[in-house]
């Protein structure tokens, strides 16, 4: 072997050598897998930055009421901001749809209300989404219904206005916050359980307006939610004679259940949850969920909810799925029996 072969050898294992102590290093560079696998699990945990949830009313409705008191609570839990963006229209379907059609990321999600859930799907004939394909969170609140009377009524509880109705020469007409709400729905149910003859009802665009006629003797009884008329009843522009809870409300003591007064059954509630478009990750329902509960085992939000007549919500994604879907089928009966629509 030549002084040139020699000399060629040693620079071939120079080089090999230098390879070899690259390579630990080199390799992972190289493998795919493994640097996706790499940025994958340096990203941080959802939510890593503000959450949106949206409300189907304007603000200061029980709606807009339920989203706002959980919202600090939730957020801190979160370690990011809910961000509470009001979007009305539609009885509360623009909304739903936006949310529905939106990422399923946990990044969008709903403050979902009985009516749009439960009855609208029934009372708008054109309604573009079915919202039991939404993956619901948790319950925030939930409101029993009460049966009011004008002070000019002489009835304290419904088989005295059950009779005052049938005397009158003329039937007399209802309120209702809306055409095909839940008032308008509950209103309906409970003239066909109690016997009444048909009625008149006599829509309005929200609770506001339609208290202010209530209170002015435009009709003689109306069905809203116990934080609706709480402040009225209190100030005794009106008269609480049954709540559709199964127990009193404190906030109405004179108020008897339906069940007090022979009515079985009867058991009606307006509710605000949380809910997300389909497809929304298990991992963000159950994050979201026992946020919603933390944020409700605070005093103070369990004491604001419940001193305007409110019961707080919590509780499992499960057991608000069954409530949702439950009023779902409910309602449907009650609207194609009385021909309810979203038109009056």
């Amino acid at each position: 072997m030549s002084s040139q072969d020699l000399s060629r050898r040693a620079a071939l294992g120079r080089a090999l050598g230098l390879a070899a102590l690259a390579t630990p290093f080199a390799a992972p560079l190289a493998t795919p897998r493994l640097a996706h696998a790499q940025s994958a699990s340096s990203q941080p945990n959802w939510p890593t930055r503000p959450v949106t949830l949206m409300v189907g009313f304007p603000p200061g409705g029980q709606t807009d009421f339920a989203a706002r008191i959980v919202q600090p609570g939730i957020g801190k839990a979160l370690g990011q901001t809910l961000v509470i963006e009001n979007r009305g229209g539609a009885g509360g379907n623009l909304a739903t749809e936006v949310v529905m059609r939106a990422k399923p990321d946990g990044y969008t999600l709903m403050a979902s209300n009985s009516s749009p859930m439960a009855i609208n799907p029934h009372t708008f004939p054109n309604m573009t989404v079915n919202p039991l394909e939404m993956v619901n969170i948790g319950l925030a609140l939930r409101s029993a219904m009460v049966l009011c009377v004008h002070p000019s009524v002489p009835a304290r509880n419904i088989q005295e206005f059950v009779a005052w109705v049938k005397a009158q020469k003329d039937i007399p007409d209802y309120g209702i916050a809306s055409a095909g709400s839940l008032s308008h729905c509950t209103s309906e149910l409970f003239r066909a359980r109690a016997g009444l003859p048909a009625m008149q009802s006599i829509p309005y665009r929200g609770s506001g307006p339609a208290m202010q006629d209530f209170i002015a003797g435009r009709f003689p009884m109306m069905f809203d939610a116990a934080s609706v008329v709480a402040p009225f009843v209190k100030a005794n522009q009106i008269r609480a004679i049954m709540v559709t809870s199964e127990n009193r409300v404190p906030a109405f003591p004179d108020a008897a259940t339906a069940k007090e007064q022979g009515l079985d059954d009867f058991i009606v509630s307006s509710w605000i949850g949380i809910s997300g478009p389909r497809g929304t990750p298990p991992e963000v329902v159950a994050r979201v969920n026992a946020a919603l509960n933390e944020a409700l085992s605070d005093p103070t939000v369990r004491d604001r909810i419940t001193s305007q007549g409110d019961e707080p919500g919590g509780g499992t994604p499960e057991s608000f799925d069954k409530l949702v879907r439950s009023d779902h089928a409910r309602w449907g009966q009650v609207v194609k029996a009385n021909n309810i629509t979203s038109a009056g």
